[in-house]
């Protein structure tokens, strides 16, 4: 790949050397023992043995006893519902009467809970080996805005896909979510404009992008869909919704459009490679080549699924015909965890439940949280390990209890074992997590912060 102006250019240098294992990821799936990386500004110059990388460097960190990967990306995210985990009316039941009990507690949001929430979501992905992430953010009650988010991400220090996410048809028009926490579609519409001329990056390296999203079907009319479609579109930016969450979500689409959610999302016009649709655990076998045919993108969220009982994802399926998957912790309110290495393992032991033994390896779970991840969100500059890409990347350490016995294959062990947090995380040339901690902010008054944020939403439900 050739390297971008931007990586050639005068910047600070940082040298990551001596990786017990360096996992690239590259065309040629490189697995470097002793393994190095040269970066210059923000972006990757060298990848290769130690002994054959520069010597030198401005910054120069000692990655002995680690294995050293590309960081993870997330594909899907409630990051507010951080605020709203195991709350017992919604601990069990399926999608729709888990909204239901929800939806409730979610209209008492405001623009400092999305900021806190977002940085506690950030935070605890970031530790476990994220570095970039997308957020569906489809509910704005009170002040709540989309900036919201932003400003938290560009605190905190991560890549982020906010997506301007919308609900349009309540209780009334024969949507699920109540009146009171629908839109206007012509205001979702402006509004949704404004963010992408406000903030949208379409350039490489871009550290914030935005997508149009819509929530799902059962919450947006068809009008909103094209024209959500026709206003990304204009603008070149992505598109993302819900789609074939459970055998419910199915039932919705034959009853109302007459169409499986598949023919529906095509219908729109919501297929095409600037396209990818959460969950899909109920998508037929049409529906998957359409997608193949189609390259549109498919968000697996194993925990949430599995949470939620809507079913097995037919990724293996998915994968052999060609359509792009990558991997979502999901909110936090039907994951109940946002992290990224536990999810991959996740992945792989549910498609092994559905599928059989061989139908997902440890490499493979990575290559869906890595690369599956960047393609799924239209990017060629994350994901992978090599020279002229982003510099984003992430160490654990291999000398922690839950790998012990398991280093003879310390790639597998990351999947296979008990899911550790990251020891160093580097996201845009910069130092993000160091020896296991947080570096961009203080944990302690932000976990206290949003405890007591959420404890105010609780009791606001309650006494409504």
């Amino acid at each position: 790949m050739p390297l971008s102006p931007a990586s050639s250019a005068a910047g600070k240098t940082l040298l990551v050397r001596n990786a017990r294992l360096l996992v690239t990821m590259d065309a040629q799936r490189r697995e470097i023992p002793d393994g190095a990386v040269f970066i210059r500004g923000h972006v990757i110059e060298q990848v290769g043995p130690s002994a054959e990388l520069p010597g030198e460097a401005d910054e120069i960190i000692d990655a002995s006893g680690r294995l050293v990967m590309p960081g993870m990306v997330n594909t899907h995210h409630h990051m507010y519902q951080s605020l709203t985990r195991v709350v017992p009316d919604a601990q069990d039941g399926e999608l729709f009467k888990w909204l239901g009990a929800l939806y409730p507690v979610w209209a008492g949001l405001t623009g400092e809970m999305i900021r806190v929430s977002t940085q506690t979501a950030m935070a605890e992905l970031m530790l476990s080996g994220c570095t970039t992430s997308s957020d569906h953010l489809y509910i704005y009650p009170n002040d709540c805005r989309l900036d919201d988010s932003i400003e938290a991400a560009r605190q905190i220090g991560m890549r982020f896909h906010a997506t301007r996410g919308a609900m349009s048809v309540g209780q009334s028009k024969g949507g699920l979510p109540p009146d009171a926490v629908v839109e206007q579609e012509d205001a979702i519409l402006k509004d949704s404009q404004r963010l992408i001329e406000t903030w949208h990056d379409a350039s490489r390296h871009a550290m914030l992008r935005i997508a149009v999203a819509p929530c799902s079907p059962f919450s947006v009319s068809r009008d909103l869909m094209k024209a959500s479609a026709e206003l990304a579109r204009s603008h070149g930016v992505a598109m993302h919704t819900h789609l074939a969450e459970n055998v419910n979500d199915v039932a919705y689409s034959l009853e109302k459009f007459g169409m499986t959610p598949a023919q529906y999302a095509e219908d729109c016009g919501w297929v095409g490679h600037d396209v990818w649709h959460a969950h899909c655990v109920q998508l037929d076998q049409p529906g998957i080549e359409l997608f193949a045919r189609t390259h549109t993108g498919v968000a697996h969220c194993p925990c949430s699924n599995m949470r939620l009982a809507s079913g097995i994802a037919p990724v293996r399926h998915m994968l052999d015909h060609g359509v792009p998957v990558g991997l979502g912790v999901d909110g936090s309110a039907s994951n109940d965890g946002a992290h990224m290495l536990g999810e991959a393992r996740q992945a792989m032991l549910l498609q092994r439940v559905g599928f059989g033994p061989d139908a997902m390896t440890a490499r493979q779970a990575l290559e869906l949280a890595t690369l599956g991840g960047a393609k799924v969100l239209g990017r060629d500059d994350i994901g992978a390990l090599a020279p002229g890409m982003s510099a984003d990347l992430v160490m654990f350490r291999l000398d922690q209890l839950a790998y012990a016995g398991a280093l003879h294959d310390p790639v597998a062990a990351l999947v296979f074992c008990t899911p550790s947090n990251v020891d160093c995380s580097i996201i845009h040339g910069r130092v993000v997590v160091k020896e296991g901690q947080l570096a961009t902010l203080d944990l302690g008054p932000l976990v206290e912060r949003h405890n007591g944020l959420a404890r105010a939403l609780m009791e606001a439900a309650r006494h409504g």
